[in-house]
């Protein structure tokens, strides 16, 4: 993984952000049974996330294949997001 971010062109910093952030996002996805708002703020933040991911990839030009992980996961959160603020 940190090869990947040093080819991204991204710092030291960048890449604990990252890892931070999708750590707490995990961790709000987990926390749906205690509340549902919390899960779908953490399901944006982590749409967001992906979303930037697959942009920077798309700078970088890879390949549609090698960025799909990164848009599938963007979609997912998404719509978790969304089914998510329909129960609140």
């Amino acid at each position: 993984m940190r090869l990947e971010f040093i080819r991204f062109g991204l710092s030291t910093l960048q890449r604990q952000i990252t890892g931070v952030l999708q750590i707490i996002g995990a961790i709000g996805l987990l926390a749906f049974t205690i509340s549902k708002w919390l899960a779908a703020t953490a399901a944006i933040g982590l749409a967001i996330l992906m979303l930037l991911g697959f942009i920077k990839r798309m700078q970088i030009k890879d390949s549609i294949y090698e960025s799909s992980p990164a848009f599938i996961f963007m979609v997912l959160n998404a719509i978790l997001a969304y089914k998510l603020f329909l129960l609140l």
